[in-house]
């Protein structure tokens, strides 16, 4: 229980202001919000599942810099494709009502990649490395969970408020940055 309720705080903590934050508020102002949240669920147990069996097995040997340098590439691709946009036909507008299956997948790669490397991942790791894997792994997944959960809500209540040429601009421009950053990590 140790492993799980400090894993759960110091991940939740280092959640707060990260860069998956702003994207569950960006996808939660495009989706439903049980969507987004389960694509943040899955991506994150699978994530924080690798992280705690590399802290318990090796510890300290990852190769960060090739994962940043894809996952970089990776959102400036998704800021493109996000600027683009993509006009519905009334007939593709209601099949989107219809099923999610497409958004959850976006959103369970886009967090699967920005998690890859990142400071949680690498907190998880270091958890695992002085804590029991399991309460590490189910504490350090519900306290991403819920810190892009309380995202989610603020994202749905700004979208509501927002344009949405506004909102493809700024998740584009954050897709943007997070690819910038995550290139200018792994190669300065």
């Amino acid at each position: 229980m140790e492993a799980f309720w400090i894993s759960l705080g110091v991940i939740f903590v280092a959640e707060l202001g990260d860069k998956s934050q702003l994207m569950a508020m960006t996808f939660a102002t495009r989706f439903k919000t049980w969507t987004v949240l389960l694509g943040i669920t899955v991506a994150t147990t699978v994530v924080h599942l690798l992280s705690v069996a590399v802290g318990g097995l090796i510890g300290d040997a990852l190769p960060t810099t090739a994962i940043a340098v894809v996952a970089g590439l990776a959102f400036l691709g998704f800021a493109i494709w996000t600027l683009r946009g993509d006009e519905l036909t009334e007939e593709e507008s209601k099949k989107a009502q219809r099923t999610t299956r497409n958004a959850l997948i976006a959103v369970t790669v886009a967090f699967f990649l920005s998690e890859l490397g990142d400071k949680t991942m690498l907190a998880t790791i270091t958890l695992a490395t002085q804590h029991g894997w399991v309460g590490t792994w189910i504490g350090s997944t519900i306290g991403m969970v819920a810190a892009d959960a309380l995202a989610i809500v603020v994202g749905r209540l700004l979208g509501k408020h927002l344009p949405e040429k506004v909102i493809r601009y700024g998740a584009a421009a954050a897709f943007a940055v997070f690819g910038i950053l995550l290139l200018g990590e792994a190669l300065l």
